[in-house]
């Protein structure tokens, strides 16, 4: 397994290969075939390690989550969007913007596509994911009923840390997924409780739009979400990835 990041060494922004507690630094994304130059790094913030063109992410992909929304299993896969400029890194706040009475965590599986993805099968569909990461669907769940749609609750800057690395070499069907909200659990479940898997989804997402290198998938969220207040630290952890930590805070508006 090797772990894949991003990080800024003297305010230069680079994509690295972890090793220790050190970063092999590239030339490119990994899944562009960046190749390591220079010698190893011992230091760098970590920023998110990806730059998506798109984030796919999939509603009520596990039964249980479902259960507690109050909605039925869906028969095909329920997709939405959110835009890239959601994406924050580990130890980045969550900022709870004013108008919002309610936000809530949703911790998931993401998946990283390591070459361009149209139309593939099933069984083909596990050749194209470069590697796995941990992320946090952040919602305002208020918005969601209010408006019914996902775009503006889903879609807030900071909505969506990931990190802290990629990993490749992955086996994604029987992961626990988790959230801590001040070191009390929140979320526990597993990816085994996927309605649709994470072939099935990437065979049926491309189907609809062309994946390209670098895109993210949100695999969907276990039982559990609850809501964010400003002051708590929120961590996610994906099995066989490790844990991602954020704190919340109330945005700072003018």
């Amino acid at each position: 397994m090797i772990r894949y990041v991003r990080i800024e060494v003297n305010g230069v922004e680079y994509f690295a290969r972890a090793e220790g507690q050190g970063f092999h630094l590239l030339t490119a994304a990994p899944w562009l075939d960046g190749r390591e130059v220079g010698a190893m790094v011992g230091n760098g913030r970590l920023l998110a390690p990806v730059q998506p063109s798109k984030v796919v992410a999939v509603g009520s992909n596990y039964r249980a989550h479902a259960a507690e929304m109050g909605k039925a299993v869906p028969d095909k896969p329920r997709l939405f969007l959110k835009p890239p400029s959601a994406i924050i890194g580990p130890g980045m706040p969550i900022e709870i913007p004013p108008e919002t009475n309610r936000v809530d965590h949703e911790a998931e599986l993401g998946v990283v596509i390591g070459k361009q993805c149209k139309r593939v099968w099933k069984e083909d569909a596990l050749d194209y994911v470069f590697g796995y990461t941990i992320c946090n669907d952040v919602t305002a769940r208020d918005f969601q009923k209010e408006d019914g749609l996902f775009c503006r609750a889903k879609g807030f800057d900071s909505f969506l840390p990931v990190g802290p690395h990629v990993v490749t070499s992955l086996e994604p069907w029987k992961l626990a997924v988790g959230c801590d909200v001040n070191r009390k659990v929140r979320q526990s479940g597993n990816t085994s409780d996927m309605v649709f898997s994470v072939a099935e989804l990437i065979a049926f997402i491309s189907n609809v739009m062309t994946l390209e290198p670098g895109d993210l998938i949100l695999t969907g969220t276990p039982s559990g979400v609850g809501p964010l207040m400003a002051g708590d630290r929120c961590t996610v952890m994906v099995e066989g990835i490790g844990a991602m930590t954020n704190p919340v805070v109330d945005r700072a508006d003018r």
